[in-house]
């Protein structure tokens, strides 16, 4: 996809601050001709790229400009790492995502996203007490929602009573430590508890 490459030549010239059309075909495995048209695609798209030719020429963000890739304002910024924050100490591929995301903010947005991240800390042991480990089955319950893919579960009632039911996850909640499915069913919306699954595919 053009789109991609030219995302691809754009993240090359902030981390290099400058790249040959050769480079760029090498990194893109596009032909040499290619990378030169996306390089000028970006100029006359309005992108602020310029060439240098000669013997250590090639294509520049004029003044080392930044792009904002990520098109968040300032406000939304701030928001979604204040949101998303909390989970980073908790899980290392939300701190790898929160990490990549810094990188393409703009400078000005980037001090006030980072303290955001830091602002707020989720502790959901209680005093005196070692957290509750998360279900195993949450995970899977989290890429069945976000695949939309339909789950087969074996799931028991209060009375231990073992049924199989088919259903369509549609989120998961997690309330005082306790995790819920909240999904569709033949019979409309119902909220399962996770650790009643005693088995999921």
């Amino acid at each position: 996809m053009r789109a991609d490459r030219l995302v691809a030549a754009l993240l090359l010239m902030q981390a290099r601050g400058r790249v040959t059309a050769s480079e760029l075909a090498g990194e893109l495995e596009v032909s040499v001709a290619t990378a030169r048209r996306d390089l000028e695609a970006l100029s006359t798209a309005g992108v602020p790229v310029y060439s240098q030719p000669g013997r250590g020429g090639g294509w520049s963000l004029l003044g080392g400009a930044r792009t904002d890739l990520s098109g968040l304002t300032a406000s939304e910024a701030r928001a979604l790492f204040l949101l998303a924050g909390p989970a980073a100490s908790a899980d290392p591929e939300v701190t790898s995502a929160l990490r990549k995301l810094v990188r393409a903010l703009p400078e000005t947005f980037r001090t006030d996203a980072e303290a955001a991240a830091g602002a707020v800390v989720v502790d959901p042991a209680r005093w005196g007490e070692s957290g509750r480990k998360r279900p195993d089955l949450v995970e899977l319950l989290q890429t069945a929602v976000v695949r939309r893919r339909r789950v087969r579960l074996v799931y028991a009632n209060r009375a231990r009573e073992r049924t199989e039911r088919l259903v369509d996850p549609w989120g998961l909640v997690d309330k005082d430590e306790l995790w819920y499915l909240v999904a569709g069913t033949e019979d409309g919306q119902r909220t399962f508890r996770v650790d009643r699954i005693a088995d999921a595919s």
